[in-house]
Order: C-alpha cells, then sequence, then structure tokens
C-alpha cells in the first residue's frame, strides 16, 4: 500500500490547465484516468489529508504509485481523451457501465460480398448495420420471417451458402421465395446488395417510401389486367404495414429521442435507454454499474453518455446507438455544454441533452424509470449471493495460502498434448474473481531443438519462464511497450491492437497468484522457473485433479479445503478454464497439423494451394478419392501438380469416376477432426486412419 505523499507532484509542476490525468500503480498500469477544468486543483484534491477522502478515493490513491497527466485546449477535448483512454486501459478504478444481459441484434453484414441478415449478440464488427437492441432473440425472427417476403435477402450460413453454390441448387427458403438465391446466379450480387441496401433503409424507419412503391406497382399492375400480380403487391403491402406496427408509436411523427433513466443506491445502479426513432420505440437496452468512484448522479450521467456514445464516431454503428437529435437524462451533466458541443461533433449537427419536465417524453421518462428500478431489483436479487461468494472465495485462498492480501488477479496454466505432440498450454486470468477473458494467452511449447517432445513438468517449466522473462523484461524498460508471445481466445496476439476494444493487447501486469494444473511435480518446475528468473513476489500453488488437493512449494502436505469451500470451488474453476482453453488449443493445433501433413511434401504445392484444395473438396478423404483430371480444375492447379498429388496420396480415382459431393463436407479435416479427449481414442478403424494420414 503506498502513501500518496511518496508520489506527490512537487509545487508548481502541476499546470492550472484542462486535461487529462492518469494514475497508474508500482506495475505501470493505469488504475484511474480522470478529467479537469483545472488539473492543478482536481490533483491536489486527492493529496490532502488521506482522512478526509471518500473511502473509494482512499483505496485509488493508497493503490496507485505515481500520477501522469496530458494539457489539451479545451474542455470537450478532454472529455473525448478521458474517454479513449478508459476505453484503451480499462482503469480498476473507473465506473464501467456493463450490460445487465447480452442483448441481441438484428444484423446486416452489408461488409460482404453476398450481405446475409442474422440474429448477433456481443461486439460489434465493422461493416456491419445493426438494428436493434431488441428483448428477445424471437422477436427479431419473426420480423425477419414477415420482411423477406417484401425484401428476399440471403439469410443462411456460410456453409450453407457455399454448399448451394458447388451443387447448383438452392436452399428451402430459395424455393419458397423467401431468398433471392444469389448463389445459383438468380440475382446478381450488385442487385442482391442493394436489395440489402433496401431492407436496411426500411429497418431504418424510412418506410413510407417502400409503401409508396409497391402501391403504385399494384396500380400499374391492376391497369395492365394483371391482377395475381396486383395481388401480391398488395399483400406485400400489408406485410409492411405489420412488420411497421410491431413497433409501437409513442410520440409524434419525426421524434428522434434517446430517453435514459436511472435507480440505484450508494453502490451501484441500473440504467435503462430506449431508442425512439421517428416517433417508435426502435429498441431498448440496459447496464449495470458499481460505482468504484466517489460520484454524483450528474457524474454519473456524463459518464453514460461518454460510454454509449463515445464508439459513435465511426460509420457503421447501430441505427439506434447512433447520437439522436435529443437525448433525454434523469439528472443534467456536471458539464452539459461540454457534452452537448461534443455529441454535436459526433453527430455533425446540434444535439440537445436535457431532462424531460412534462407531456409525453415525460411520461416515457416514467416508464424507462420503472423498467429500470425493476432491472435493479431483478440484479440484486441474482447477484447478492455472486458478490459474497466471490468476496469469501478470495478471503478463503488468501487464509489458507497464508498471503499478504487477497489475490485479486489469479493467473493458471495448463499443458495439452497427445503423447508429446502438438504439445499446447494456455494461461487464464481471474480479476476479482471473474473471467478476463481478453488476456488469455496461448502457448505453443518448443522445448529444446532435436530433443523431441517434453514432458508435462518441462513444457510447464518453459511456459512459466516465457511468461515471465517477458514481464521482466517490461519491467526493466521505459516507456510501455507490448509483449508475449501467445494467442488471445477473443482478439489479437500481443503487440497488436484489438479493433474491438482498441486496447493493447499485453503480458505486462504481474498475478497475486499462479495457479498450474497438476501436483507436486508441476508445482516444483513452476516453482524453479519463478526463483531462476528471480521473481519472489508472486505466489505459487497447484490444484491436483484426483483429490482436488492444493500444494504449495517446499511443502510435503497439500493444504486440504473443505470440500464445500468457495475458495476451493474458485480454484476449480480457474483450473477447469485453463484445462479446457488448453485442450482447446491443442485439438485445433492436432486437427490442422493432421489434415495438413500429408500434402507437405508434394513439390510445388504451397500453402495457398493446399488450402484452396481442401476447401474445394471439404477433406484429405475426398481428395484421396479425386482423380488427377478432377483436382487439375481447383483454380491454381496444374496437370503435373494434380499427378503429384495423387502420387502423394496413393492414387486416386479413375478419370472421370464420380467423387462423393463436398455439399455434406465438414470443415476442412473433419474426417480426422480431434476425438472428444485430448489423447488418442476412438474406434480401431479410426486410429488406424489418423496413423496412416499421420504416417504418409
Amino acid at each position: 500500500m503506498a502513501d500518496p505523499a511518496t508520489y506527490r507532484p512537487a509545487p508548481g509542476e502541476i499546470p492550472d490547465a484542462p486535461g487529462v490525468y492518469r494514475f497508474r500503480d508500482e506495475h505501470g498500469r493505469v488504475v484511474y484516468v480522470g478529467k479537469a477544468k483545472s488539473l492543478r486543483n482536481r490533483l491536489n484534491s486527492y493529496f490532502q489529508d488521506i482522512a478526509h477522502l471518500h473511502p473509494r478515493t482512499q483505496q485509488m490513491v493508497t493503490t496507485a504509485a505515481s500520477v501522469q497527466w496530458t494539457v489539451v485546449g479545451t474542455e470537450v477535448e478532454a472529455l473525448a481523451l478521458e474517454y479513449s483512454w478508459i476505453k484503451e486501459f480499462d482503469p480498476r478504478f473507473n465506473v464501467k457501465y456493463r450490460d445487465d444481459k447480452s442483448y441481441p441484434y438484428l444484423a446486416v453484414t452489408m461488409a460482404d460480398e453476398v450481405p446475409r441478415v442474422q440474429v448477433m449478440r456481443g461486439a460489434k464488427r465493422a461493416g456491419t448495420r445493426y438494428f436493434g437492441p431488441y428483448a428477445h432473440a424471437w422477436a427479431i425472427r419473426e420480423t425477419v420471417d414477415l420482411l423477406l417476403r417484401v425484401f428476399p435477402v440471403r439469410t443462411c450460413s456460410a456453409g450453407v451458402f457455399k454448399r448451394a453454390r458447388q451443387q447448383g441448387r438452392p436452399c428451402l427458403l430459395g424455393y419458397i421465395d423467401k431468398c433471392s438465391a444469389p448463389c445459383v446466379g438468380r440475382i446478381s450480387t450488385e442487385d442482391h446488395h442493394q436489395l440489402a441496401q433496401d431492407f436496411c433503409d426500411f429497418m431504418a424507419g424510412d418506410t413510407a417510401r417502400f409503401t409508396r412503391r409497391l402501391a403504385q406497382r399494384m396500380r400499374e399492375a391492376a391497369a395492365e389486367l394483371d391482377f395475381e400480380r396486383a395481388a401480391r403487391l398488395r399483400d406485400d403491402i400489408a406485410t409492411l404495414e405489420k412488420a411497421t406496427e410491431r413497433n409501437a408509436v409513442v410520440l409524434s411523427d419525426g421524434t428522434d429521442a434517446d430517453l435514459f433513466a436511472m435507480a440505484g443506491d450508494e453502490l451501484e445502479a441500473a440504467v435503462q435507454v430506449f431508442h425512439v426513432r421517428d416517433g417508435r420505440i426502435r429498441g431498448q437496452r440496459g447496464w449495470v454499474v458499481e460505482k468504484v468512484e466517489d460520484l454524483d448522479d450528474a457524474q454519473l450521467v456524463e459518464h453514460l453518455l461518454q460510454q454509449v456514445y463515445g464508439g459513435e464516431d465511426t460509420p457503421g454503428g447501430a441505427t439506434t446507438g447512433a447520437v439522436p437529435r435529443e437525448v433525454l437524462v434523469p439528472v443534467l451533466p456536471t458539464n452539459l455544454e461540454q457534452v452537448q458541443t461534443w455529441l454535436t461533433g459526433l453527430r455533425g449537427s446540434r444535439v440537445q441533452v436535457r431532462v424531460a419536465q412534462r407531456g409525453d417524453k415525460a411520461e416515457l421518462a416514467r416508464t424507462v424509470l420503472r423498467n429500470a428500478q425493476h432491472a435493479l431489483a431483478l440484479h440484486r436479487t441474482r447477484r447478492a449471493g455472486d458478490l459474497t461468494t466471490r468476496s469469501q472465495a478470495l478471503r478463503e485462498i488468501q487464509e489458507a495460502l497464508d498471503l499478504p492480501t487477497a489475490p485479486l488477479r489469479i493467473e493458471c496454466y495448463d499443458v495439452s498434448h497427445n503423447q508429446g505432440t502438438y504439445q499446447s498450454a494456455s494461461m487464464v486470468v481471474f480479476e476479482d474473481g471473474l473471467a478476463r477473458k481478453g488476456e488469455y494467452r496461448l502457448f505453443s511449447v518448443r522445448g529444446p531443438e532435436g530433443q523431441g517432445a517434453r514432458d508435462d513438468t518441462a513444457a510447464m517449466h518453459e511456459v512459466i519462464t516465457r511468461r515471465f522473462r517477458r514481464y521482466l523484461a517490461e519491467r526493466s524498460q521505459l516507456g510501455d511497450p507490448d509483449l508475449g508471445d501467445g494467442e488471445d481466445e477473443d482478439g489479437p496476439r500481443s503487440g497488436e491492437v484489438d479493433a474491438t476494444t482498441g486496447r493493447p493487447a499485453r503480458f505486462a501486469y504481474p498475478p497475486n497468484l499462479v495457479v498450474v494444473d497438476g501436483g507436486p511435480p508441476q508445482v516444483a518446475a513452476a516453482a524453479a522457473a519463478l526463483a531462476e528468473l528471480g521473481v519472489d513476489d508472486v505466489a505459487l500453488c497447484g490444484l491436483a485433479k484426483r483429490l482436488e488437493e492444493v500444494w504449495v512449494p517446499g511443502e510435503e502436505y497439500p493444504v486440504i479445503l473443505q470440500r464445500s469451500s468457495e475458495g476451493l470451488y474458485l480454484l476449480q474453476r480457474v483450473r477447469d478454464e485453463a484445462h479446457r482453453f488448453a485442450i482447446s488449443a491443442h485439438r485445433k493445433r492436432r486437427s490442422k497439423g493432421m489434415t495438413a501433413s500429408v500434402l507437405d511434401d508434394v513439390p510445388g504445392l504451397g500453402p495457398a494451394r493446399k488450402a484452396a484444395l481442401l476447401r474445394h473438396f471439404g477433406s484429405v478423404k475426398r481428395l484421396r478419392a479425386a482423380s488427377a483430371e478432377e483436382i487439375a480444375t481447383v483454380p491454381g492447379m496444374g496437370a503435373r501438380t494434380a499427378e503429384a498429388v495423387v502420387a502423394a496420396l496413393g492414387g486416386g480415382a479413375p478419370a472421370g469416376a464420380p467423387v462423393e459431393p463436398a455439399g455434406d463436407a465438414g470443415p476442412a479435416g473433419a474426417d480426422v477432426a480431434a476425438d472428444p479427449t485430448a489423447s488418442s481414442g476412438g474406434s480401431p478403424e479410426a486410429r488406424d486412419e489418423r496413423a496412416g494420414i499421420l504416417n504418409a
């Protein structure tokens, strides 16, 4: 625990100007980001007598070990920079609004050559138009089912689309006229893209244009005595009107507003928003926030608007998430003028932030408030026990392992392999008892050259050494470079920037506790690796599967936690997550190696051609059954290379012989995909087939 007086800036160093400041801990990790109209006045308030500070502020300043600041020209610039830094560094002590549930969106993948309409959850992707969020996925599917009659846009998955293109016949939706079947050329890709754009325009609220267009076509068909076509157009108009009526009209036409409401106490709050476009409720969304900062409602509203609209400065955002003309809030933000100026810059036209006082908007705001109160009550019911058990689990682990503080950051390591081949190791991270998947890492265990596979203890020693060697290198360098050689489960390699979150992938922060999957041998290997690197401030233990014993380095007997212990349950969850992550990586590497190894020695066959062959035939089994002439039809393949492939695979089908259709094929390598366990298994025939492929 640091004393704020040890890193307090000298008098006169802090400028009296607007800016943004960052508090960092002893490892250089940003723990808090804030902005101020006067940096000098704001930062001096943190270095007063610690007894006069709010308890949460006390915890922040004693966790931090340094403070830095950046001067900007205006308060609006400070607002934008504060949001970007919060998004990049994800500080522990900043308020973070978390979705109270995973809301489904209606998404149209406009960046694809043939756009697709589908239900999506989670992080948004560039080049995709989003509509919603909706309360239920079935509501999206009902709406899409209605609109496909008028806008027959593709809804099938990539696999179904590819199979239909290969077979030359559409799926069921193509036969019942709920898909324009671009897979078989019934419509060109350009016309289908325009059809998807019309679908997006209709969902965005431009409904009258399409109704008028269909009505005009209906009148023309009737004038030409083509009553069947006129009847179909009449039914299309009724379909559009039915889809439009699903969104209740709550305000006058042309109203474009977001209505926010907040309900909470000193510890947490629930926020709800109704997105109203063209007078209709187009979507609803909710967040829950734990008040880790000492903020009043006005400051919470300011942070809320930052996080809701901060990502809208790039195109392709959700229709209902874009900045509206009017933002109705329960309390005006502290810096109203700066917030309005910032939102106006994002929208490109004037945005008004105000509190609804009377009329229909005030009545709707009360409805939003009732939703927020209900969401808070539901959240408390679901989370009260969880918050208690997480704190209890960390406290029990601290007491059992005799740690000086609760292990707020836990890293767990596991190694997975198949008789020493395709060795993969995982690192999973739990912070405050919750999984932090963005910081997961994968390792490909290399071992000494020419010595073959390593056993579990040697692999564990290598992984721990690689992870903490990079931590030490990071700590010894100036600046804040990115480190690591693993892969994220949900993100890029270290050293790259995640386009979804904007945060660098890092190996920079040490854990409070390292857990290894195994007993005394694995614990001893990890302890030796830490000792060789001189790392003595990280606790270590191992969890053995057989009796769920907790092993500590140098101890003859294990630490026994009660079977009903919350601490043991947390360690089990951490261990099981590391095992799942490691075995998934191992299976992926093994499947890729088994399917590709048979083609590695074919002269003239590089990675691109191998991938093209597997895409075309679907699996090595079907490729083995193909003739040289059929292989030569694959783009990029020649007759000589096709003959070499046939020879490498041990022959092929006679020329002109039919090949099993690729339409039923699974992903590349499905015929030799990994079995349900990490060890070799399955039927004897399956094992013989896999062995033949590996030894080909």
